[in-house]
């Protein structure tokens, strides 16, 4: 982390999993000046929103509209434990912006741990329909709040990196408003925050920060925006080597989300310096969680190849995810690289099937 840069992780919540009941009550009882209930999920659970500073700089951001990617909820709740300790960092802040915080867009998703909300609906993908009650409450906020930016707070999967070597832990996206991709000026805003925070990072991270792609998608939530006036900043929170966990993503997206807030106060809807969004490196899809190199198969003929293996966050009967193996893909992988490899020539592989099964739990060794 930034020498310069204090981090305290909030130990109310020390897990990825966020109970959504456990998180209301907590800013109910710390924070009740502060928030206000916006709407209600598609299963009636209370939607709210916090409310930090009163500059004339008008800043919307939410978290969880995925309910299993839950950095950004931990990041703003380490932001306000760091707010608490270290006051001059935030106090500076908001005298420039507002902040309108949405915590846990998506609750019945987050309780059950589950991308989508109760009705099987990616609300992220709802933007023109609007399908899902979630959706509705997030544009009505949005575009009738006359906001200058809007934090969309995502996370990616571990199959990213930034070279073919180092994971993309953050990777950040100025979206796009057409087919074309074309370089708006609305586009050049968003672009100006994320290469401040590129610069301010890249030191600290180093070639762990990475571009999403900007292909346009025609019902997505940020393209929306965009295309709306409004100036979206996509976040993704990423793997980082041995941190299935993301203890160390979660310190890295708490910095990240204030340096953003940060240059949101400088810029103010300047493009100073976007050109350097262009120099940081795009995502790309490399990378197994773990592949078994050259396991031969108990079959009637010689059968050599490759398995790859995806940890899945399965959230058990005691609310804790637990992380289970699932085949992926087999064949011939050597086009792909693995955080973990191991290589299985002359081991036998033991199982009471003659071949793994794709998309099933692993249950077989290596011996």
């Amino acid at each position: 982390m930034d020498i310069n840069f204090p981090y305290f992780k909030n130990v109310n919540f020390p897990d990825r999993y966020i109970f959504p009941e456990k998180l209301f009550s907590y800013l109910q009882d710390n924070y009740i000046d502060y928030i206000k209930e916006i709407g209600k999920s598609s299963l009636g659970k209370p939607i709210y929103m916090m409310t930090l500073g009163n500059g004339k700089i008008k800043v919307a951001a939410w978290s969880q509209m995925h309910g299993n990617e839950s950095t950004a909820t931990l990041a703003m709740l380490d932001l306000l434990s760091i707010g608490e300790k270290h006051p001059e960092l935030m106090t500076a802040l908001l005298k420039s912006i507002q902040l309108d915080f949405i915590f846990m867009l998506n609750p019945d998703g987050s309780e059950q741990w589950t991308r989508r909300n109760a009705f099987d609906i990616d609300i992220n993908r709802d933007y023109l329909r609007m399908s899902s009650a979630e959706i509705k409450i997030l544009k009505s906020v949005v575009l009738d709040g006359n906001y200058d930016y809007a934090l969309n707070l995502h996370d990616q999967r571990t199959i990213f990196t930034t070279d073919g070597l180092h994971p993309a832990t953050l990777s950040f996206l100025a979206p796009s408003e057409d087919v074309e991709r074309t370089i708006t000026e609305n586009r050049k805003k968003s672009m100006a925050v994320i290469a401040a925070i590129y610069l301010q990072m890249k030191h600290v991270l180093p070639h762990r920060i990475a571009k999403y792609t900007d292909e346009f998608y025609p019902t997505s939530t940020g393209d929306n925006f965009m295309k709306a006036g409004v100036t979206p900043i996509l976040f993704e929170g990423g793997f980082y080597e041995n941190d299935l966990k993301r203890e160390k993503t979660r310190k890295f997206y708490t910095q990240a989300l204030y340096y953003a807030l940060k240059a949101i106060s400088v810029l103010q809807g300047d493009t100073f310096s976007y050109e350097a969004y262009f120099d940081i490196p795009q995502n790309m899809e490399t990378h197994f969680d773990l592949i078994y190199r050259n396991v031969k198969l108990n079959t009637d003929f010689e059968c050599i190849l490759d398995i790859a293996v995806q940890y899945r966050e399965i959230l058990d009967e005691n609310n804790h995810l637990t992380y289970q193996p699932y085949v992926v893909e087999v064949g011939d992988l050597n086009h792909k690289k693995g955080w973990t490899e191991i290589d299985c020539t002359d081991k036998k592989f033991i199982s009471v099937k003659k071949f793994p099964k794709l998309d099933a739990l692993v249950d077989f060794s290596i011996e």
